[in-house]
């Protein structure tokens, strides 16, 4: 490292990457062909699984630019080693850009604000939309917020992709006031742009109730969704050189620790908003937890509270735990599962008074998962997996020569 010449290839993403993608594409095709015909069949909730699994996919992109830009912000070997991976799924914005289209199809479907106000029945609430709709709420609006919030987010990624590209070439270079320059501001656009979107996307489902803490439960669920399959990738890759030279105990511990950090960050949010709105017991605030503490979904929410925080956060206690790429591999899957669920209690009351799970909810999330997937894997293999040009890349490559 200190010649200033690496050979580049010794970094490069092993075979099993472009196999995964060729699966997850096959995978996803399959069952976005099912998803077609539920489209037809159930378009209803065609719709709401379809915003389900957008906004879980999106999560895993997004939540990885934040945990990105944080790393630029910090440094650090732990995300040194995982920085491809975290800017593979940053890269896979454009995608989910153009799967938001369909979206924009089901909005009738979707948002009663946006259906003919003459159809309510509701006085009050007839009123209540007649004043939202003049003021934020419309169609156009909500088509252009998301034009903004994807250029925004496209723009933070283009960014950061073009600096980086440039660590894998000599000579070795400190991008990181480049990074930082944009990471700071960055974070803060993230926050705002991600608490609007989440407003416009899945709490206006319900535009009588609002909540000023919700953007943020949405934001601590994307980070710990994309820490955990940043952990879930690293294992797959852990099998295979270079990241089985590369990955050290000390970074899956970090990684861990980050993971416990943000389980207790969602929890405390999560626990804000109700203990608030409870305490407060206003009717138009009240239903929306009423709604969600009835007709099974309340064992739902008591299911989030013991296995998306209480028994994560006494497992990742442990530090052999934390250091374990191979047991931690199993949580971290076992989290993206709970940030499905945490979606759908948070999606699909609004539509449904009883608790079930209906056969779009698994099939069209899958499908727009696996077609994620399949472009993720295409941008990890694209680029070496560790920017060996970096000047900080020795955190990594000689973690002994570290002071």
């Amino acid at each position: 490292m200190s010649s200033g010449h690496v050979n580049i290839t010794d970094f490069s993403a092993p075979p099993i990457v472009k196999v995964i993608a060729r699966r997850s594409l096959v995978v996803g095709v399959i069952f976005g062909l099912i998803s077609v015909v539920l489209a037809f069949v159930q378009p209803n909730e065609f719709f709401r699984a379809y915003l389900l699994g957008f906004m879980e996919w999106l999560a895993v992109a997004l939540g990885a630019m934040a945990v990105l830009m944080l790393r630029h912000l910090t440094g650090g070997g732990w995300g040194m080693v995982i920085r491809r991976i975290l800017g593979a799924a940053m890269r896979t914005i454009p995608l989910m850009a153009v799967l938001f289209i369909p979206l924009l199809f089901g909005i009738r479907r979707l948002y009663i604000w946006a259906q003919p106000l003459e159809n309510i029945q509701n006085k009050m609430l007839r009123e209540h939309l007649e004043l939202i709709t003049k003021s934020y709420l419309s169609i156009n609006g909500f088509i252009i917020r998301a034009v903004i919030y994807f250029a925004i987010w496209g723009l933070l990624s283009y960014l950061l992709t073009k600096w980086s590209a440039e660590q894998d070439r000599p000579p070795i270079r400190d991008n990181s006031g480049k990074f930082k320059a944009v990471a700071g501001p960055g974070l803060i656009l993230y926050g705002f742009t991600i608490s609007f979107a989440a407003i416009d996307w899945v709490m206006s489902l319900d535009p009588s109730w609002t909540s000023t803490i919700y953007g943020l439960i949405f934001l601590a669920g994307q980070v710990l969704a994309a820490l955990s399959f940043a952990v879930v990738c690293e294992r797959i890759l852990f099998r295979y050189k270079p990241m089985s030279e590369l990955l050290k105990p000390e970074h899956v511990h970090d990684h861990g620790k980050l993971m416990l950090a943000f389980i207790m960050v969602w929890a405390y949010f999560s626990f804000s908003q109700w203990l608030i709105i409870w305490a407060g017991n206003l009717p138009e605030e009240i239903t929306w937890y009423v709604r969600r503490l009835g007709g099974g979904w309340g064992f739902v929410g008591l299911f989030l509270a013991i296995f998306q925080f209480a028994v994560p956060f006494a497992i990742l206690l442990s530090r052999s735990f934390k250091r374990d790429v191979t047991r931690l591999v199993w949580l971290a899957v076992w989290i993206l599962v709970m940030r499905w669920l945490d979606l759908l209690w948070y999606i699909e009351p609004t539509f449904s008074v009883t608790f079930h799970i209906t056969v779009a909810d698994i099939v069209v999330p899958t499908a727009i998962g696996a077609l994620w997937m399949a472009y993720f894997f295409r941008n990890l293999g694209s680029m070496p997996l560790l920017p060996a040009y970096d000047l900080f890349a020795k955190q990594v490559l000689e973690p002994a020569h570290e002071s």
